[in-house]
């Protein structure tokens, strides 16, 4: 038993912020998914408009 109290001391911690920020900047990073999409889609339409030059 005194070790999981060690554990939890010695790691609890580090996952709670951990896990915090993951909460925080979950919203940032599906924000940078659906931009990274979009400018995939951005440059595909460009690649097939600069082939038919």
């Amino acid at each position: 038993m005194q070790d999981w109290v060690t554990l939890i001391s010695n790691v609890g911690f580090p996952i709670a912020v951990a896990s915090y920020l993951l909460v925080r900047l979950e919203p940032i990073i599906k924000e940078l998914q659906q931009s990274i999409a979009g400018l995939a889609t951005v440059i595909s339409k460009e690649q097939k408009r600069h082939e038919r030059k």
